[in-house]
């Protein structure tokens, strides 16, 4: 297989698509800057704070900033939530009281929530489930499209107590086509025709790939990590909650502490690489999704099934390649590990991680630990053995990862490169 002839051919049909993704750019970098300069931004605003952190103005600003940003009424930006499970557990814990039920309407969840809900783990853990909330599902058709008459019919069966409606917008773990914001939007408006409980919105890996968000579109409250796009490759921790001001003052109680909310927290150092992250956003994802289409067009040459295929839209940075085997999972992942630029000589292995159902592999020489911007891969040890994919600061290093995957590939089922 000569590499350098499928690149060509792989840059020559991506062209339009690559164009797409720079048009996309530039209108979410306008809309980033325009929210810097309406909140008037100044250097004052990278200053640490300490202790309590009361009246820190870059914290405070950076809140409006993203409010601004995701068509909100209110926002909370810290560097203390430590992930996305987190921050979604934040919301979740505000939004809902014993009693109440938890819907979601795309599946199950991402692995990571399933002790948070109580689907799994020990009883007494400090689960949703242990506090009295009770939660129910309904599955994406076979088509993988949203089942409408389904989410009606468990509206009408639990009535009131559905307080929260979930819609995960990546794949996560599983075999399903990204919602759109389109989508997502369409879905908040049948919810809120038939109760009045909060739509929910997991927006990780999804931020910037479209004009718009969640929050803009109908939903009252989206969450996701800083390790991820909006924290532009700069941000080295964090997450967000936008929504509804009064979802928001829920969150915030939840965050700290009633009667506190917002307004504490010390940020130590950390308001610069927030707002330059967010400032860097808009491009750096650009950047990962042209990767994507990238390695979805090297990979369907070399004979995988990929989800999304490479001339798909897209509505976030992942992507999925059917490997197959376990043995052709781990190949891949050590491919992109074999071409990142921190920890390139480390040799992936599967293993039991906090929070997973099942073995899971993992490639991530990033700078920031776990940052899934940044060249990343992973994967469950589970037919059919998907690899998921994504990152990549700069399309041209991301280029060099997903090379080196295909080389292992290659090398994997003995053919010569």
């Amino acid at each position: 297989m000569d590499l350098k002839q499928l690149t060509r051919e792989a840059e020559t049909a991506l062209a339009p698509l690559f164009e797409h993704i720079d048009e996309v750019a530039q209108k979410n970098t306008e809309k980033v800057l325009d929210a810097f300069r309406c909140e008037r931004v100044s250097e004052s605003m990278f200053l640490p704070s300490s202790g309590y952190g009361y009246d820190d103005i870059g914290r405070e600003t950076l809140d409006r900033i993203y409010a601004r940003v995701f068509g909100a009424e209110a926002a909370i930006v810290r560097h203390s939530i430590a992930c996305g499970t987190h921050a979604l557990t934040i919301g979740l814990f505000a939004l809902l009281r014993p009693g109440d039920l938890l819907l979601s309407v795309t599946g199950k969840p991402y692995d990571t929530l399933d002790e948070v809900i109580g689907l799994t783990g020990k009883p007494g853990c400090g689960s949703l489930r242990d506090f009295g909330v009770d939660y129910a599902q309904v599955d994406l058709t076979p088509a993988g499209d949203i089942d409408y008459p389904a989410i009606g019919r468990a509206i009408e069966t639990y009535g009131d107590r559905v307080k929260v409606v979930y819609l995960q917008r990546s794949k996560g773990y599983m075999d399903r086509p990204t919602l759109t914001v389109e989508t997502i939007g369409e879905v908040a408006a049948f919810v809120k025709a038939r109760t009045k409980a909060a739509v929910m919105v997991d927006n990780c890996y999804g931020e910037f790939v479209e004009e718009t968000e969640p929050t803009s579109c109908g939903a009252d409250l989206a969450v996701g990590s800083l390790i991820k796009n909006p924290g532009g490759g700069i941000a080295e921790s964090g997450g967000y909650l936008v929504g509804r001001a009064d979802l928001i003052e829920k969150c915030g109680y939840r965050l700290t502490s009633p009667g506190e909310g917002t307004e504490v927290g010390a940020t130590l150092g950390q308001n610069k690489s927030m707002y330059k992250g967010l400032f860097f956003a808009p491009h750096i994802v650009a950047q990962a999704l042209k990767t994507a289409h990238f390695a979805a067009y090297v990979f369907s040459a070399l004979g995988f099934e990929t989800e999304p295929k490479w001339d798909a839209p897209r509505a976030d940075i992942i992507q999925a390649v059917k490997c197959g085997t376990p043995e052709m999972l781990t190949a891949f992942c050590r491919g992109i590990q074999y071409g990142s630029p921190v920890d390139s000589f480390v040799t992936c292995e599967a293993w039991a991680m906090p929070g997973y159902s099942d073995p899971v592999i993992m490639a991530a020489g990033t700078f920031t630990q776990g940052s899934s911007i940044e060249l990343s891969a992973d994967g469950p040890m589970r037919p059919p053995y998907l690899a998921y994919f994504q990152g990549g600061l700069t399309y041209e290093s991301g280029k060099v990862g997903i090379l080196s995957a295909a080389r292992n590939i290659l090398k994997e089922r003995g053919e010569t490169v």
